[in-house]
């Protein structure tokens, strides 16, 4: 009897830990706006690198301040960086 307690309870779990994960998975995903933030720092005068990429999906997940200070170690002028990364978070236009 304790055998099928237990073979019941680990199936209950795994049924529920699958259920949950595949919701996780289906739920939609938080739409940003990446092409935004690098056309804003095109239109500074810099060149779109790995670096402004990178610092704009820290504005996608709402690390502005993250975002900023990368923009302006890749050289984007303060109004600008900032500017950009109020624009990533955004679902695209």
């Amino acid at each position: 009897m304790r055998t099928w307690t237990r073979a019941a309870s680990v199936l209950t779990g795994l049924t529920l830990t699958l259920t949950l994960g595949g919701a996780a998975l289906a739920a939609p995903t938080a739409r940003a706006d990446i092409p935004a933030c690098t056309h804003m720092v095109e239109q500074a005068g810099v060149t779109v690198t790995d670096a402004v990429r990178t610092a704009c999906y820290q504005g996608v997940v709402s690390d502005l301040q993250g975002c900023k200070s990368g923009l302006a170690a890749a050289g984007v002028p303060g109004g600008a960086a900032t500017g950009a990364c109020l624009a990533a978070p955004h679902e695209p236009r």
